[in-house]
Parts: structure tokens; sequence; C-alpha cells
């Protein structure tokens, strides 16, 4: 029986408090968004009924994704903006990394109205 190699694979937690997250966008507006979330991001957490979860969980999933990066031996900074999470039909979320990366990663979100949990898997090619 042939073996198939597998993967190296890392994963990457994060929870977050929607309080927080709530109060750094009334406190800076704009420059926290910006500096934070793509513009489709922010379209898509403002189409929400409660926007400040969906903003909490994209916060944790980049979050998230960072640390799996950083798992996978990652040294240089990753910007929050070169992480972009996009809502799937399904309603998965879909991990876009800007650059060449050597590997792919997916990710998973969940939030109540106080927390915002993601955890992130970096997959290398």
């Amino acid at each position: 029986m042939k073996r198939t190699a597998v993967p190296e694979v890392f994963i990457g937690t994060d929870l977050v408090e929607v309080d927080r997250v709530r109060s750094s966008i009334e406190k800076s507006g704009d420059r926290f968004l910006d500096r934070i979330f793509t513009k489709t991001e922010q379209k898509y957490c403002r189409s929400k009924a409660n926007p400040d979860i969906h903003f909490a969980g994209r916060f944790a999933a980049k979050e998230a994704v960072i640390k799996a990066l950083k798992s996978a031996g990652v040294k240089h900074p990753i910007p929050f903006s070169s992480i972009d999470i996009q809502p799937s039909e399904s309603g998965e979320p879909i991990v876009v990394l800007e650059g060449d990366w050597e590997g792919k990663c997916k990710g998973s979100i969940s939030h109540t109205d106080k927390h915002a949990i993601a955890s992130a898997i970096f997959i290398l090619k």
C-alpha cells in the first residue's frame, strides 16, 4: 500500500469580546475600521442587523489566521488588512491572504451577543 504524504497543519484560535470591538469602533471610527478590515468586510458587516458581532467575528478570524501562520514559522509582521475574510454563499468564511503563501488557510467563526470566537487552519502545500 502506497503512503500519501500528510501535509503539515497549523492551528490558530482567538476569542474576542464584542464590546471591546464596539468600543474601538466608537472611539476611532473609520481609522480603526480601515486599519483592520477591508472595504469588502466593512460592507458585509454593515449589512447585518448587528454589525458589531460580525466585526468582532472577523477580528477574531484575522487573529486566528495570524496565529496559524506564525505557528507555521512566518517571522515577518502580518497586517490585518492583508487578510480578507469573505462570506461564501453557504455562510462559510473564506480566507483570502494577500501575497504568495506556500499553503492555504481555512477558517470558522461563531459569535454570541457578547463574544466572537474563530479558528483557522493553515495547510502547507
